[in-house]
């Protein structure tokens, strides 16, 4: 339910948009100054103020597939829209599809203040958004992709929720590579490297499989980490 205003717009203490519970819990919509930000069960997960990560998840996976024709991508986690408005400015990318858990983040998309991010791409034809659980959709959908672009999560040692953990085991990530194409890519986000997750990825059969930094103002830097299905 949205919650009234706790604070004048540009106060640098965030104020709270909208708190809701669901089956996984407490998302939040915070805004702090001019830069919104999406909090989940008290963790931090993203905000808008840079964007460069996400818009690097899908540039690097597009870059990956060579020149394959009106690719399908698959973008897991909605967030705050940098990855699938990125995704529907590059007119290479075929079909996209959103897979977001998370009623009220498709609403604050949909209807509410993050639809200044992804309002274009909404309504691209090329855009579809299933509201699903993403181990879960990807166990059970017939559909298949060239790419797989994965931000649900603080990285594969960083899980929003333990039902995520099993994204990054072994089963998981046969999942991915079952509805990736031949040749298709595996592209991961993460706020920190794993060299352990480059492992798991080459056991699970992606034999290709490299890291992608992007330096940050403070800290390691953020990484996507991409592995290739043979095909």
């Amino acid at each position: 339910m949205p919650l009234s205003d706790e604070l004048p717009l540009g106060s640098e203490t965030p104020r709270v948009l909208d708190r809701r519970t669901g089956p996984h819990g407490e998302v939040v919509l915070r805004r702090h100054g001019e830069v919104l930000q999406i909090i989940a069960n008290g963790c931090f997960l993203m905000d808008t103020s840079d964007g460069r990560s996400e818009r690097l998840l899908v540039d690097a996976a597009l870059a990956a597939l060579d020149d394959r024709p009106a690719p399908h991508v698959l973008i897991g986690g909605l967030g705050v829209g940098f990855s699938l408005a990125h995704a529907a400015a590059e007119p290479r990318w075929g079909r996209i599809t959103v897979v977001e858990r998370e009623r009220a983040v498709i609403d604050w998309h949909r209807g509410g203040p993050l639809g200044a991010v992804s309002r274009d791409a909404l309504a691209d034809p090329r855009v579809t958004v299933a509201e699903a659980d993403l181990v879960a959709y990807l166990h059970e959908t017939s559909d298949t992709f060239d790419a797989l672009c994965l931000d649900i999560d603080n990285g594969p040692g960083w899980t929003v929720t333990e039902d995520n953990d099993g994204l990054y085991a072994p089963a998981g990530l046969a999942s991915c590579a079952r509805v990736l194409r031949p040749g298709g890519v595996l592209a991961v986000w993460s706020a920190q490297p794993s060299p352990e997750f480059e492992g798991t990825l080459r056991n699970a059969g992606f034999p290709q499989v490299r890291t992608e930094e992007i330096p940050v103002a403070r800290g390691v830097p953020d990484v996507v980490h991409l592995g290739v299905r043979p095909g």
